[in-house]
Parts: structure tokens; C-alpha cells; sequence
């Protein structure tokens, strides 16, 4: 591919994972072998990078990509797809109007991608039908932002975090999702121990590690626990009264909104005791430099907006705000979710932080664009988007670097939807997700180390994205796609690009087009980059405007981009609390774990990231397992009340608090069919967010009864899983898979010959329990270990990370082999057992092992077994580790 740097090289790249927008240092060698480190110079890490991030080089395989077009699943020429999905477009709008089709996007394209894509559908097919996966994170923030600032604007800094004496993290389990951002918070605070560190979750996660004070609120309670913050602090004189005059409106409403409960209905309605409110209230009241971190617990909540409001009105009220060391600070979900928001990427915006509903605006981008058209009201947010398609207002859909089979609320009726959808098209880069194959047109994409563009992160720094490897097979970048199908729909002149840099060009010339400061995005400075410049462009904070001046926080002294230039606060009302159900009691919480990210198709392809955690599981307090006579380990049915069920194993943990269970969201038809907890959630939503409510969910959980319980490990992935539950994860050496429900009719033997495609050479080895409840069978092929299957009545009990260890040793001591069959070393023998540093394949057996040999910190735990030292993930978990087994020789 033309372009391409020379072989061992450096290259400097951003990461593709969350939204802290790490910089990367990628280099290809002579052989094609890709290794990665962080920057040391990106000041969104210096050099720090979590394990997702450490292990990018392991998931760039080809495996399972898509490699060409294909039509109706037959192999196509990239003109005769392209061509078939403008007629289609073409023929859709002509018959029943621009509103008729729809583009579904992700946070995970870069900005060229967004921008042609939001210029094609609003300006030059005339609908506002794009929206985005952001809608499903970081929809609620937007909102609450437009309404309080005037705009969509993010005040802080990462810096900001190390700079306070306060940080309030709110719905946000940092050390798993934003890891390199939460590690920054720990030293600092390990730098200056004054500093407090406040978490509020219903889960006790790992980054409570280094709260002074974990909140367990119940679900939606952050809304009654900040209105009675404000009120707290209008009490006891903590309001800036100088702020608030000069840069605010609407303080008296928005108490007025805050002030109906009483302590007694406080302590209720967010379910956390007076003391600790109080000890909170206080804490927040008498610190001055606070920062406010909220995510995905925050967004996603049917009163999602609402709650970005009542955080924002304690930070207004304060005067706490673009100042160093205090702010409200909105942790972005995906790479590229502010980039997609910067060029109105989501259904109710216009590009450049312009509004859509303002006509002034409309007129702007329309005539800078040139366009025949412009959207002039909202289109479909997602819920709606596919609401469309199911009931058939909307017949074309062009989804592009994301899964919505599995990771849209509802995900049964989404898929039911585009099972009926007249036209679907998928430009993703693996073949065989959930979504793609329901695609009438499926169109390979580049992905990370093959694209280059543009992305956003947090705190509103703008970094590139480099190519460093070639294109495989005829795969494509995503803006070509777009534009070409624009060419094509008869828009040629205005799609002409020739590159990336075209395109971020003109974004940039959008953005300081007749901006005279009323808007906040500004990146006039880039109006006229070319290409040379563009590949040597540094990370960077907007705005930057064409003189050159650049803003690293916003509204210290007011500036705000309402018509008054002052910021409104909004008064908002607590809900009432939803009363459990008799048939489904417990509330459902849905999120991320720490090594793998959204649906897989990236780092479900490495090994390491699959050690940690290589199962679904349902996280449940042992009061509630035992009121349903459930066992740690045992299997369970998660029940919505939409009838619908999955299957997954529970974990029990006092880290969960009554009445809850959380679930991840990340297995899929590919990876655990029986575990897509998305098709349990509702779809309702923030009516004015557009955001489901993924957090907030009615379900049951019961024992999961199955005749049989199996793990396997293999050198090659089964095909035949006849099995109401299996999940299986890439290992070191082949693939591991827990399963269970009826035993094959043919016996094992020939299942494990079928489902592996086994042949007459291999040698088997089987033990079979005299009682009939344990079988175990062992596949060699020469010295070679093919499989070894353990099965029995429960869960069998077997050393996972020493059973995979197996794939990878010879085994040419035949009387040896039996050994096996223990499924554990033999006595003496070491067993690491579960992975707890995914870096270092560190287990914690291990880290138990040296802390009883003297190891006292997770310093000295680094020290003896390099656990935690590389990313630092881990650390919470060695920490618990340690103080457990302190805890129990203490005893």
C-alpha cells in the first residue's frame, strides 16, 4: 500500500480502545511481526498503557476478517457493490423520501469517517437519520452539556485529576474501563495522600481500591444524592454567590426542583446511610478543588440527563469550573466518541458543534457545504433508529464498525428487525459477527494499523491514528466507502477527496467558518493543512483557532454558549423509586470487564486478554444466591421481564449489593450465544437523551439445572457445541470451552472426533469414572496434545490455566499421560491457578504463594513476580488478594 512507512520503524498511533485516547508506539519488523509501547511523550499517557492496550499487536491476525465484498454472500467486485448500494439508496429515497434510509455508526471510526458520513446523509440525502453507538454511552452527557453550557463542551483536563484535593467518581469503575487514566489518579494520590478519592456505585469494584469513601447507591439514586448536595451546600453558605450573579441563571429554580426530601427520604431514595451522606455533603462542601468525574452509570439511565445536570449544577453553584483542579469531568466510552460528536455525528446534531434545530446553523453548514439539501429537524436516535426498521419506515440501513446485534437494548428485536430490513449493509472489518450476517452487502474495512485519520479523546485532545501495515485482501477505509457511494448517488464533486487529510481539512475550515467565538469548537488553525503537515500532526487540545490561541479549560469566568452567554442551571426532579418486582426482583447492571472490549471481534482474538476472565458470569450477593439455592460457580438463568433468558455462571461476592447483579455485556453469538445479556434490557430511554437505560433492568436469576458439565481444552476451535450453554476463549496454544446441558447421544468420544474434525491417526486416552459421573478423554497426535475434555455431573473442577499450559509441552512419556486426567499438577507440582495479571500470566495461587512468603504490598508482590508492573490493572485485585491472606493468618 503506497504510503507505508519503511520496516522497523516507529510509528506514533493512538489507541483504539476507551476513551482516555492513549498514545501508541507501533513498529512492524521485517517479518510482519507488529510490537507496541506507549508514548512517552503523549500527554494523555506518558507511555502508560492497560493491558487491552499492551496486548494490540496479538489482535491483528487475520483471522476471521473480512477480505472482499460480498453480495447476498457471494464474493463481489467493489464496484458492483458499490454500485448496488447507491442504486439501492437511490431507489429507496425516490420512492418513500430521504427519511427512508439510515446510517448506524460507531464511536470506533475516526473523524474523516463521521464527517463524510454526516455530510452525505444530512446535507446531500436531506435526512438527519445517522446516529451512532455513542447514543448508547454518551448521549446523556451531551445533553446535559447543550443545556447547561449551550454547547456540548467538555470544561476539564486530565490534569485536573492530579491537580485536586477532591475526586468524585460517579457510575464510573475507572480501573477497569478507563485504566490509564485511574493509574494517573493512583499515583497521584500516592504522591499526596490528602487527597480524597469519593466512589459512588452500587458495586464495590476495583477502583474503590483507593476511595477514602465508596457510596453504594442504589440504582438512579445519584439524582436525589446531588439534589441533595445542592441543597446542602445553599445551607451552609458554600455557594459562590459572585459566580453565580455574574456567569448563571435559574440557581432559585433548580432549589426550589432540589429541596422536597427530607434526610430521612434522602437516605431512601439513594440508599446510603445519614452518616455517610453527611460525611460526603461535607467533604464536597469544604474542598475547594473538586473534580467530578461520571460515565456510563451516570448516561445510561432513563433519567441519564437529568443526572449530568444535577452534577453540573453542584459544580456552577461552586463556581468549581475551568479552573485547575475542579471541574465536572465526562468520561468518554469509546475512542472516538467525541470526534463523532464534533462532526455531528449524532442524529440531533449538526457538524461543528452546530445545533441542528437552529436555523442560522442549518444555513451555515448547508452553504458551506454547497449542499442541495440540509436535514431540518432530528432524525432517529438508536432505540427509534431500529424501531424504524422493524416496523418498516426505514428500508435501507448502512451500519458500519459495530455490532448492534449484541450491544443494542433489545438485541433479539434488533436482530429481528434487520432479518426483515429490505437492505442491509455492514462495513465491518471481521466477517462473522452477529451483524454481518444479516448484511445483503458486506463491505471490509481497514482497522486499527491500516487506517489513518484523526481521533478525540476525553478531555478534548485530538491525536492521529497512522497506518503502519498494508491492507489485507480488498478491504477499505471507511471514508472511501462513504464517498464513493456519494460519488455515485450522482454527489461527485463534492466527495472528491483525495485522502484523509482532504477531509480533515475541510472539517477544520467548517469549524471557524463565520465563528466569530459564538461556537466552541474551533480548529481554524487547520483550515488549510496539507498532507505533509497532516501526517506529522501532534496531539493536540481544541480549541485551536486560526490565530493560533488555544483554550485548555472552558468557563472559569463565564463564556458560556447560550444566547446570554451564562450557563442555565436546570432544575431537576428525583424519580420515584421503582418497587421490585414479585417476579423479578433484582435489578440488572450491565457493563465492561477489564481485558476485552465491546463485542470481542478485537480482543477476543488474544489469548492473554481471555485469561482473566474467559467466561460470562453473573455477579450476585450471597444473600440473594441463597434465597435462590444458588452455589458459587453454579450456572444460572438471568430472566428479563420481556420473558427473554441467557445463560451465564454466577459469582458470588459481597462486592455486588443486595438486590442487584451485574452481567457483561461482551459475549456474543461467536464467542457464548446463550450469554447476549442486551436482549434482557429494555429499550426504554431518557426521553430526552435518546439513552437506554442499560443499567436499570428487572430480572430473576435461578439455578440452571444441565445433566452434564464439560471443559475442554483444544489445538483447534470445535465446531459441533450441541450444548444449551458453552463459552469459548482463545488460549495460548488453541481455544478453551466450558459447556454444559445433555450429553451427545453418540457418546463423547465421537462428538469430541466430530465437533474437531478428528481422523483415525490420533491416539485416545479415556477415564471413566466407575459410577458413571466423571469422563475425561485426552487427543495426542504424536507427542502432541490435540484436546483433553473433563466432563461430570457439576462444574468439574480443574485447574484451567495448567490444563491450557498442556497445548503448549510435549508429551512424549506415554505412562506420563495419565497424569493428566487429574486435571491438576500432581502433589508438589506448581499450579498459578486463575490469572489475575494478564500482563505477566501471573495467577493467584502465585500471589497467595508470596505473601505468605513475606510479600506485604503489591510493591513487593511486583518485586517477586512482576505482577502488576506493566499496566497496572491488576493492582486492585493483588491488593485484595494480599489482605485477604493477611486477613486469614491473622485469624
Amino acid at each position: 500500500m503506497a504510503g507505508l512507512p519503511p520496516i522497523d520503524v516507529d510509528i506514533k498511533t493512538t489507541c483504539p480502545y476507551c476513551g482516555v485516547g492513549c498514545g501508541v508506539i507501533a513498529k512492524a519488523d521485517q517479518q510482519g511481526t507488529v510490537s507496541v509501547r506507549g508514548d512517552p511523550n503523549h500527554p494523555a499517557n506518558f507511555g502508560r498503557l492497560c493491558s487491552k492496550g499492551s496486548a494490540l499487536a496479538e489482535t491483528l491476525g487475520a483471522e476471521g476478517r473480512a477480505l472482499y465484498p460480498e453480495v447476498h454472500g457471494q464474493r463481489a467486485s467493489w464496484d458492483a457493490a458499490l454500485d448496488l448500494v447507491a442504486q439501492r439508496f437511490k431507489d429507496t429515497i425516490d420512492a418513500h423520501g430521504p427519511d427512508s434510509v439510515a446510517f448506524y455508526l460507531s464511536g470506533q471510526l475516526l473523524t474523516e469517517d463521521y464527517y463524510v458520513a454526516n455530510k452525505l446523509m444530512k446535507g446531500f440525502i436531506g435526512s438527519a437519520n445517522i446516529d451512532t453507538n455513542s447514543r448508547l454511552c454518551m448521549a446523556s452527557s451531551v445533553a446535559g452539556h447543550r443545556r447547561a453550557f449551550g454547547a456540548d463542551t467538555v470544561p476539564a483536563c486530565y490534569e485536573d485529576l492530579e491537580l485536586a484535593d477532591l475526586v468524585v467518581l460517579v457510575g464510573s469503575n475507572m480501573a477497569w474501563c478507563h485504566p490509564v487514566l485511574y493509574q494517573r489518579l493512583a499515583a497521584a494520590k500516592a504522591a499526596r495522600p490528602a487527597m480524597k478519592v469519593v466512589v459512588i456505585d452500587p458495586r464495590r469494584t476495583a477502583t474503590s481500591d483507593i476511595a477514602d469513601l465508596h457510596l453504594a447507591i442504589r440504582a438512579d439514586g445519584d439524582l436525589a444524592l446531588f439534589n441533595g448536595l445542592l441543597v446542602y451546600l445553599a445551607e451552609t453558605g458554600a455557594i459562590d454567590e459572585t459566580y453565580v450573579s455574574n456567569y448563571t441563571s435559574g440557581l432559585p429554580e433548580a432549589l426550589a426542583a432540589a429541596s422536597h426530601a427530607s434526610l430521612a427520604e434522602l437516605c431512601e431514595a439513594t440508599g446510603v446511610s445519614a452518616i455517610l451522606l453527611r460525611r460526603f455533603f461535607r467533604l464536597f462542601g469544604e474542598t475547594q478543588k473538586v473534580v467530578t468525574c461520571y460515565s456510563q452509570g451516570v448516561n445510561q439511565s432513563c433519567v441519564g440527563t437529568d443526572k449530568v445536570n444535577a452534577i453540573l449544577n453542584c459544580h456552577l453553584a461552586t463556581g468549581r469550573i475551568g479552573c485547575p483542579g475542579m471541574g465536572p469531568l465526562s468520561l468518554t466510552g469509546q475512542p472516538n466518541a467525541m470526534g463523532g460528536r464534533e462532526v455531528g455525528g449524532l442524529a440531533n446534531m449538526l457538524a461543528a458543534h452546530m445545533a441542528l434545530e437552529n436555523p442560522v446553523h442549518r444555513e451555515h453548514v448547508q452553504r458551506f457545504w454547497n449542499a442541495p439539501v440540509i436535514a431540518h429537524k432530528a432524525g432517529l436516535k438508536a432505540v427509534d433508529m431500529f424501531e424504524a426498521v422493524a416496523d418498516g419506515r426505514i428500508k435501507a440501513i448502512w451500519i458500519m464498525s459495530t455490532n448492534p446485534v449484541v450491544s443494542m437494548p433489545d438485541a433479539d428485536a434488533v436482530k429481528a428487525a434487520l432479518q426483515t430490513c429490505p437492505f442491509v449493509v455492514v462495513s465491518d472489518i471481521q466477517k462473522d459477527t452477529d451483524t454481518a450476517r444479516l448484511a445483503h452487502v458486506l463491505l471490509p474495512a481497514s482497522g486499527w494499523g491500516e487506517k489513518s485519520g484523526t481521533v478525540t479523546n476525553t478531555e478534548r485532545r485530538i491525536s492521529r491514528q497512522r497506518s503502519f501495515l498494508a491492507l489485507p485482501g480488498e478491504a477499505r477505509a471507511d471514508w472511501w466507502q462513504l464517498a464513493e457511494v456519494a460519488k455515485r448517488m450522482g454527489f461527485r464533486a463534492h466527495f472528491n477527496y483525495s485522502g484523509p487529510s482532504d477531509v480533515y481539512a475541510e472539517h477544520a475550515a467548517l469549524s471557524a467558518f463565520e465563528n466569530d467565538g459564538e461556537r466552541d469548537f474551533d480548529i481554524g488553525a487547520h483550515a488549510g493543512i496539507d498532507t505533509e503537515a497532516y501526517d506529522a500532526l501532534l496531539p493536540f487540545q481544541w480549541p485551536l483557532r486560526q490565530d493560533g490561541s488555544s483554550t485548555a479549560r472552558f468557563f472559569a469566568d463565564g463564556g458560556f454558549f447560550t444566547p446570554d452567554r451564562k450557563a442555565r442551571f436546570v432544575p431537576v426532579t428525583a424519580p420515584a423509586l421503582e418497587e421490585a418486582s414479585e417476579w423479578h426482583p433484582l435489578t440488572l447492571n450491565t457493563g465492561r470487564i477489564r481485558d476485552h472490549w465491546h463485542t470481542m471481534t478485537r480482543t477476543g482474538k488474544s489469548a492473554r486478554l481471555s485469561a482473566h476472565i474467559a467466561e460470562p458470569f453473573c455477579e450476585i450477593h450471597p444473600a440473594d444466591a441463597d434465597k435462590a439455592g444458588i452455589g458459587d460457580a453454579d450456572l444460572v438463568n438471568v430472566e428479563g421481564a420481556n420473558g427473554r433468558s441467557i445463560i451465564v455462571r454466577a459469582l458470588l461476592t459481597e462486592r455486588q449489593m443486595p438486590g442487584s447483579v451485574f452481567v457483561p455485556m461482551h459475549w456474543t453469538g461467536e464467542t457464548a450465544p446463550s450469554a447476549r445479556v442486551d436482549t434482557l434490557v429494555s429499550s426504554r430511554a431518557d426521553p430526552i437523551s435518546g439513552q437506554p437505560a442499560l443499567k436499570m433492568s428487572r430480572v430473576s436469576v435461578t439455578r440452571h439445572a444441565a445433566r452434564s458439565h464439560g471443559f475442554l481444552v483444544t489445538a483447534s476451535r470445535p465446531v459441533d457445541l450441541p450444548f444449551a450453554y458453552w463459552a469459548i476463549a482463545k488460549t495460548e496454544g488453541g481455544w478453551r470451552l466450558e459447556f454444559a446441558g445433555d450429553p451427545p447421544g453418540d457418546g463423547w468420544e465421537n462428538w469430541l472426533r466430530r465437533s474437531l474434525q478428528l481422523g483415525e491417526t490420533q491416539q485416545f486416552s479415556e477415564y471413566a469414572d466407575p459410577r458413571g459421573s466423571d469422563h475425561r478423554l485426552l487427543a495426542f497426535q504424536g507427542e502432541r496434545l490435540l484436546a483433553a475434555l473433563f466432563v461430570g455431573p457439576k462444574p468439574v473442577s480443574v485447574s484451567r490455566p495448567w490444563a491450557v499450559d498442556q497445548l503448549s509441552l510435549r508429551h512424549g512419556d506415554f505412562q506420563a499421560r495419565s497424569r493428566l486426567f487429574a486435571g491438576r499438577p500432581m502433589a508438589g507440582a506448581a499450579d498459578k491457578g486463575a490469572i489475575v495479571c494478564s500482563c505477566f500470566s501471573v495467577g493467584v495461587n502465585q500471589i497467595d504463594t508470596a505473601a505468605r512468603g513475606g510479600c506485604r504490598s503489591v510493591e513487593a508482590i511486583g518485586i517477586a513476580l512482576n505482577a502488576g508492573t506493566n499496566c497496572g490493572s491488576c493492582r486492585p485485585e493483588i491488593r485484595r488478594i494480599l489482605h485477604a491472606t493477611q486477613t486469614l493468618a491473622a485469624e
